[in-house]
């Protein structure tokens, strides 16, 4: 006997709301697949933007409250320091114009002369490759007594090594109440390396520089050391035998 008209519509209304719900618990598990995904990128991505500064916390912490020499490695990582007869004091070229430079890095010669800018402030001791002056601000500061702590791409990419870095340039800012620790850090990048075909010796990631006077012979000249990784040991040698008052104007800023 063939089913009536209203239970065929009953079993095929049935069959559609399985249909339905069949369709809607899949949707529904689809969207919380989504929402996982979404919550696991989100995760990601803020766990990728976090991550660097909880490694620096934790890096800074290793250094807190020790001395410039107490930090990084012993002054046996680095070289002699050498010497080199000097030139480009008083030698201002314009803002913006490039000087060819024929050390990596360099120590000495002509450069900006910008209120402001060359040389640049002293209250900024830490630069990345990002923030970093342009050689020609910063051989201003050399000329002024500063001692320049250069690190390479090496080093760079080296969190122990840059936490070090970082903790010099904090204790010597907070330790310097009447400008006279001038000193800086700041990278040796690729890009000068280009430019100068200067890139530090093999084996070497680090490099001090200095411009002094002989006061007797009225000479100047560049100084440098370098190291194979950082040694606060080593820079607090190398900044007593060059003291900022040896430099061709040191009580400039």
């Amino acid at each position: 006997m063939a089913k009536s008209s209203k239970s065929e519509k009953s079993e095929r209304r049935q069959v559609i709301d399985d249909v339905r719900r069949k369709q809607k618990r899949a949707d529904s598990r689809q969207g919380m697949a989504i929402v996982g995904v979404c919550v696991v990128v989100a995760l990601v991505i803020i766990g990728a933007a976090l991550y660097p500064k909880a490694r620096d916390i934790v890096n800074d912490r290793k250094w807190k409250g020790k001395s410039v020499a107490e930090i990084g490695a012993a002054a046996s990582v680095c070289g002699d320091i050498t010497e080199k007869e000097a030139t480009g004091s008083g030698d201002h070229v314009p803002e913006g114009q490039q000087v060819d430079y024929t050390d990596g890095p360099p120590a000495f010669g002509p450069h900006w002369n910008v209120a402001g800018i060359a040389p640049a402030p002293i209250g900024d001791r830490f630069y990345t490759t990002d923030s970093r002056p342009e050689l020609e601000q910063l051989i201003h500061n050399s000329e002024h007594g500063y001692t320049i702590l250069w690190y390479d791409a090496t080093a760079a990419d080296d969190s122990e090594q840059i936490s070090a870095m970082r903790a010099i340039a904090k204790i010597m800012d907070a330790n310097d109440t009447n400008q006279r620790l001038k000193f800086k850090v700041a990278p040796w990048t690729k890009a000068d390396i280009k430019e100068t075909g200067k890139a530090f010796p093999e084996g070497q990631h680090v490099a001090l520089t200095h411009w002094r006077v002989d006061r007797d012979t009225e000479k100047q000249y560049g100084a440098w050391q370098y190291c194979s990784e950082v040694s606060g040991d080593a820079l607090e040698s190398f900044m007593d035998k060059y003291p900022f008052t040896d430099a061709p104007e040191p009580y400039a800023y």
